[in-house]
């Protein structure tokens, strides 16, 4: 594997999990290449469609150790590593990435707790490297539009919004890490941070944050933001998914209503990942504290206890049995 000129190495962390494969076609499709890659599962087959010559190591152990040799070497030296892996496990794969001397792209939530972002931008500093994190919704077409939109729009206006977020899972998902709120946040952190990072990436800081519902498989509340009122509600179950497209054979619904008009934004997800590695290699990557508002929003969100069906909720909690 021999570098091109325009050519950088990069590690991946969680090279099993669900969204790997996004990370690595970006890695491709931008013409790099992944020279290492790390999973405690090794049901990573997936590799050979993309990099078979990388390494693989089941062991954060021997994989920090790698890197630290194709450091000392100078030959193939990570550039940029990749992190897919748990949420409650991000925090520890970017200062890895720091200490090997390399930039950090991270998936969403980019931590866990608020106060997790300010020490990372300490290490972040002293590293002299970057920490990215993926926010790809902000780079979705019919997402930039209503920026433009409201950016646009009177300047005094407050708009209301209903934001439904349904994604069918099954029994494996409450088992999995993804299942324990210790370790994934919980469901409004593990479905919903990126929705609402979009949310205050365009309608500004947040001014009041209730929670109405918090369960294992659905949460629902209400979101003031500077130039949006926001009722919102995610699930895990198909059967919160609207009758007409359960009917379609539909298995997730995603939903934006501004001002009683529907927010096209059902397609158009496949190739954000390649654009987010773009934007990161060409200067542009959104940085830590990009990521702030959002983390903060979900960590209240697990924190306090829910209002129950009280003052503006989302209209669904009305259809369901919720108290």
């Amino acid at each position: 594997m021999t570098q091109q000129n325009n050519e950088h190495n990069f590690a991946l962390i969680g090279a099993a999990g669900y969204i790997a494969p996004r990370h690595m076609r970006a890695i491709k499709d931008t013409g790099n290449t992944l020279v290492a890659a790390l999973d405690k599962f090794d049901s990573v087959g997936i590799i050979d469609s993309f990099f078979p010559e990388s390494a693989f190591f089941t062991e954060t152990e021997r994989f920090d150790r790698h890197l630290d040799k194709l450091r000392r070497k100078g030959e193939q030296k990570i550039e940029y590593v990749g992190i897919c892996s748990p949420n409650y496990l991000h925090d520890a794969h970017i200062r890895l990435a720091l200490r090997n001397q390399a930039n950090a792209i991270c998936e969403k939530p980019l931590v866990l707790n608020p106060w997790n972002v300010d020490a990372l931008a300490e290490i972040e500093k002293e590293s002299g490297k970057s920490i990215y994190n993926i926010l790809q919704l902000r780079l979705h077409p019919s997402i930039i539009k209503l920026k433009e939109q409201v950016e646009n729009g009177p300047t005094d206006k407050i708009y209301d919004l209903d934001l439904t977020y349904i994604t069918s899972r099954g029994r494996w998902y409450f088992i999995s890490w993804k299942g324990d709120a210790q370790k994934s946040g919980g469901v409004a952190t593990n479905i919903g941070v990126h929705f609402f990072d979009m949310l205050t990436w365009i309608f500004g800081n947040i001014r009041q944050n209730i929670v109405h519902v918090s369960e294992e498989n659905m949460a629902a509340g209400y979101l003031e933001l500077e130039k949006a009122r926001i009722r919102w509600f995610l699930s895990l179950n198909k059967e919160n998914i609207p009758e007409e497209a359960r009917n379609n054979g539909m298995a997730t619904y995603r939903s934006i209503i501004m001002e009683g008009e529907e927010i096209e934004f059902s397609g158009g997800f496949t190739d954000l990942h390649t654009d987010s590695y773009r934007n990161i290699l060409d200067g542009k990557g959104f940085g830590i504290y990009e990521a702030r508002k959002s983390i903060e929003i979900v960590h209240n969100i697990r924190t306090v206890k829910p209002v129950g069906l009280k003052g503006d909720y989302h209209p669904i909690l009305k259809t369901l049995d919720v108290g």
